[in-house]
């Protein structure tokens, strides 16, 4: 049976964890997770709900220990995993309280141990579409699920933070190509792939990026409480679309995502030379290849 991971973000992580479920505390060797993980089942599906930034939205995204989130869920059965996470805009035409299924990403991080190898063997995997195109598509085919729109792909820039970004970056992303920009999407996606899950992501659009000024007359204050509306509006519309993507999860329950062999090709060291210790260091992560 199909076990799903769902990781909460800003604005979703608290109110998906209100679903409540059972806490399971995950040991990883690479350290601890955000929190306790609450196993439950929506309909027929079983999930696994992991609040990214932890209680009371504590952890800073260049501190979110991203490979035991990943290792957890994967220890625990995840094959798929639905990310969320809320986005400033960087195009007109991606509207605060909208939401986004993005199909690309452009990773400016480098605070982040962003690989499971990085010792006794050397690993590869191929990331030119760091979403899987069946979880996706899923996702993208439940917006009728929602009464907002749900955009069909864009490219999501992830900034290491915390600040946000300068006008001159914005303009810098947009020329990129850039579509949405965040903070937490990267190194996920990617551990998520080395672990062959399947990832997708939901992006709750709560302001456009400051290369779009606000108001004028809008002070500070009265800004703050626009944004914290439109999240609140999106987390509604992002749990509802999640609902529905885990409710008719049995469409693509036995679909093969390219993620779930991601490995088959990537471990590039002589199998000769990889240590014993290797395979209980990584546990799940390498079980069917050493």
């Amino acid at each position: 049976m199909a076990k799903v991971g769902i990781i909460g973000g800003s604005g979703l992580g608290e109110a998906l964890c209100q679903h409540g479920g059972t806490p399971v505390t995950v040991k990883t060797p690479f350290g601890d997770p955000s929190g306790p993980i609450l196993q439950s089942r929506w309909g027929q599906t079983e999930i696994a709900l992991l609040n990214r930034h932890g209680v009371g939205h504590a952890i800073a995204p260049s501190s979110v220990n991203f490979r035991a989130n990943i290792y957890a869920l994967k220890a625990l059965g995840c094959a798929h995993i639905i990310a969320s996470g809320a986005v400033g805009s960087l195009r007109d035409r991606l509207k605060p309280r909208e939401l986004v299924v993005p199909d690309q990403i452009i990773d400016k991080t480098y605070r982040r141990s962003g690989t499971f190898f990085d010792e006794y063997l050397a690993a590869h995997v191929e990331l030119a579409s760091p979403f899987c195109p069946v979880l996706r598509q899923h996702l993208v085919s439940c917006r009728d699920a929602v009464e907002t729109t749900v955009h069909d792909g864009g490219t999501y820039v992830c900034m290491e933070g915390p600040a946000f970004s300068t006008r001159g970056e914005s303009e810098m992303h947009r020329q990129w190509g850039g579509g949405l920009i965040g903070m937490t999407l990267m190194p996920e996606a990617k551990l998520a792939r080395e672990a062959e899950i399947a990832y997708a992501a939901v992006c709750l659009v709560s302001d456009y990026d400051c290369w779009r000024p606000a108001p004028a007359d809008l002070d500070k204050h009265e800004l703050l409480k626009e944004i914290i509306a439109n999240l609140s509006s999106a987390t509604a519309f992002a749990i509802g679309l999640i609902q529905a993507a885990i409710d008719r999860f049995d469409r693509i329950a036995a679909v093969p995502s390219p993620a779930h062999t991601a490995l088959e090709l990537a471990i590039w060291t002589d199998r000769k030379m990889i240590p014993p210790a290797a395979r209980e260091h990584f546990g799940p992560l390498v079980a069917k290849y050493l």
